[in-house]
């Protein structure tokens, strides 16, 4: 047989860390379960599966992260009608993941991808908070490209309340197993929509928030990202906006998604100081997002908007010239003609980058001495 390559080798001995990781969490939950043991399993030493990852925490993220995108997806090709319809199927696909008659107490916990057991300090709280936010504006999107006209209300509120819903129904689901009816669930989430909320985007911050830098810097957009809504290759050679937030502040992904100019596409670069653990979380959230949206609606409805994590969303940040970055980074660049023409950072970066007045004053003069000339 012919010898494994350096990269090979690495690649079974992490495959074997999580089939072996996977089992414990199985029979023994997530608390109980002890590196050694993992070790133990898999054949090999607790340095090699420190080698691979950095904790527990950061394994039983990896073992929901393989279910979730090893999950075949039958993605839509037909656009709900209603946002009703389009929520009641969302909730449809999110309540498969509840515990099956006769599963264990951790095997219940791993299907619902519980969390309740390893978010336990701050940081995590607080970067699951931001998640939640991000969540619900890309849900909120989704619903709002339901509106044929293209007059739909804004959907976050109404994102957020289904979301809620949702969530309850899994922690009530492995605190009291069987409680509730999943289809009565369904049909509440179908009447959601029906909510009048006087949902608006305002944000308080935007009057004060500080201009973007114009100018024409070359542009040089990274080759082969990933968009996480649809899985597709990214194209960032047309105009649009990119958005690079850090894990603290991926609210402010709205800023980006309310402000762009019609017809320019939004790009979110999410980056994190702590790729071990916090970027796990990020990705198993959003690859668990992603699987539902994309069998309730079709792929087009993403097409202004891209998302890009992990050292994807390190590329991109490198290439709009951030040369440190960190969970509260927030910056963005707009792209016209192939060029960087605005530059923003800080508070709402996202909305000066896309208002900015990025008029050569020298093309106006001449657009002004050749209308009074013609006169």
């Amino acid at each position: 047989m012919a010898r494994l390559t350096r990269v090979q080798q690495q690649a079974r001995t992490r495959s074997a860390v999580l089939a072996a990781a996977r089992q414990e969490f199985i029979e023994r939950g997530y608390a109980a379960a002890k590196i050694d043991q993992i070790a133990s399993r898999a054949q090999l030493t607790r340095g090699a599966v420190y080698s691979n990852f950095p904790g527990k925490r950061a394994l039983y993220l990896a073992v929901l992260i393989e279910m979730v995108e090893g999950t075949g997806i039958v993605e839509s090709s037909r656009r709900p009608e209603s946002a009703g319809e389009a929520l009641g199927s969302f909730a449809r696909a999110w309540l498969e993941r509840l515990p099956l008659t006769g599963d264990t107490a951790p095997e219940g916990r791993l299907r619902l991808r519980s969390l309740a057991e390893v978010v336990d300090d701050e940081q995590s709280r607080t970067v699951l908070a931001q998640i939640a936010r991000l969540e619900a504006l890309l849900l909120a999107v989704a619903l709002e490209s339901c509106a044929r006209d293209g007059s739909a209300p804004r959907r976050v509120r109404l994102a957020e309340l289904a979301l809620t819903l949702l969530g309850g129904s899994g922690l009530l689901a492995e605190m009291a197993p069987g409680f509730g009816d999943a289809f009565d669930r369904v049909r509440a989430c179908e009447h959601l929509a029906g909510l009048h909320l006087a949902d608006t985007w305002a944000p308080p911050y935007l009057p004060f928030v500080k201009p973007a830098r114009t100018g024409r810097d070359a542009w040089s957009p990274p080759p082969g990202l990933t968009d996480r809504l649809t899985g597709d290759r990214i194209d960032l050679r047309a105009d649009g906006l990119v958005s690079v937030l850090g894990a603290h502040r991926m609210e402010a992904a709205e800023d980006a998604v309310r402000s762009a100019r019609p017809g320019e596409r939004v790009t979110v670069a999410v980056v994190t100081g702590d790729p071990g653990e916090t970027g796990p979380l990020l990705r198993l959230r959003i690859a668990d997002l992603a699987s539902c949206l994309r069998r309730v609606f079709p792929g087009e409805i993403w097409r202004r908007l891209r998302l890009v994590i992990d050292d994807d969303a390190v590329a991109l940040a490198t290439a709009i010239g951030l040369s440190d970055t960190d969970d509260m980074t927030e910056a963005a660049v707009r792209i016209q003609d192939g060029a960087i023409v605005a530059r923003a950072d800080g508070r709402g970066a996202a909305h000066a980058a896309a208002t900015a007045d990025t008029t050569d004053p020298a093309d106006t003069a001449r657009s002004t001495r050749s209308r009074k000339a013609g006169t």
